[in-house]
């Protein structure tokens, strides 16, 4: 008898035993590596404003089609790309066009643009002059820190007639080294991080600073009525939805457009930033 219970310990142990090693097909991940992709899970990173606003507003839409929107907000425009590489997010929500292909660029991350949701066009903004006629020559114009903003920014200048580039220069990638013609002699400082923008503009720094649109918001101010200088509706700086190449067609990330570039969701986005945040379909 005792031999029998021995046996049947043993027998148990082994079960045990490979329960606790086999049983992972069954188990959502730990968070690692994103969602699994076995459930409806979708961890998406942004920026709090307005990319999460927008994606917390489609949230319940996508619930309607059996997915869990999971947002986790970045304060920065590193770390999103980084958490995606890196497996602890299935997509983000943050950057222009030009920014993530110099990211992917410098980085070489395996990364897919699946496609741009809205512009939010950069405006310039100053506590000295309220018309961009009274800047004063040898003003300072300040800028963020992130070359892919350099060209947004000169741009602008450009089509006030402030500034113009060397012949053959792409506006896109131009930086102050290329400016040709500059007849109010703006000096250009390029070193602040772009989430401190607008604290150096509530500061008082500078004449002229330009800030990207999200952090604006933050600050509470509007690109269309308080920017001094705006960038115009052509502009190439879509923010896009960004995610590892191999999720490229993922079903969770396909339907997360599909309800983004929806027309009542268009329609909203228009309306709660009274155009400030212009939805893009491309």
């Amino acid at each position: 008898m005792k031999k029998k219970l021995l046996g049947l310990a043993a027998i148990a142990l082994v079960t045990v035993g490979l329960a606790a090693c086999g049983g992972g097909s069954n188990n959502t991940t730990d968070g690692s590596n994103g969602s699994d992709k076995s459930n409806k899970t979708l961890v998406v990173g942004a920026s709090p404003t307005p990319h999460a606003e927008i994606l917390e507003h489609v949230k319940p839409l996508l619930e309607k089609e059996g997915i869990d929107l999971e947002i986790k907000k970045f304060d920065d425009y590193i770390l999103p790309n980084k958490s995606l590489a890196e497996g602890e997010l299935d997509a983000n929500y943050f950057q222009h066009r030009p920014f993530y292909e110099k990211a992917v660029a410098e980085n070489d991350y395996d990364f897919a643009d699946v496609g741009a949701i809205h512009i939010e066009p950069m405006g310039l903004y100053s506590k000295k002059i309220t018309d961009i006629k009274d800047l004063k020559d040898g003003s300072t114009v300040i800028c963020s820190n992130s070359e892919s903003d350099w060209g947004r920014v000169i741009s602008i200048l450009e089509a006030a007639d402030l500034v113009t580039v060397k012949d053959g220069v792409d506006i896109e990638t131009a930086t102050f080294d290329d400016i040709k013609d500059n007849p109010k002699n703006l000096k250009f400082n390029h070193e602040v991080n772009p989430e401190l923008l607008a604290s150096t503009y509530n500061n008082d720094e500078g004449d002229l600073v330009a800030i990207n649109a999200n952090f604006a918001y933050g600050a509470g101010l509007n690109p269309i009525k308080d920017s001094v200088l705006l960038e115009s509706d052509n502009s190439p700086y879509v923010n896009i939805i960004a995610t590892r190449s191999e999720d490229k067609d993922d079903e969770r990330i396909q339907k997360l457009l599909e309800v983004l570039h929806s027309k009542d969701v268009q329609d909203w986005i228009l309306e709660k930033w009274d155009g400030s945040v212009k939805p893009v379909n491309n």
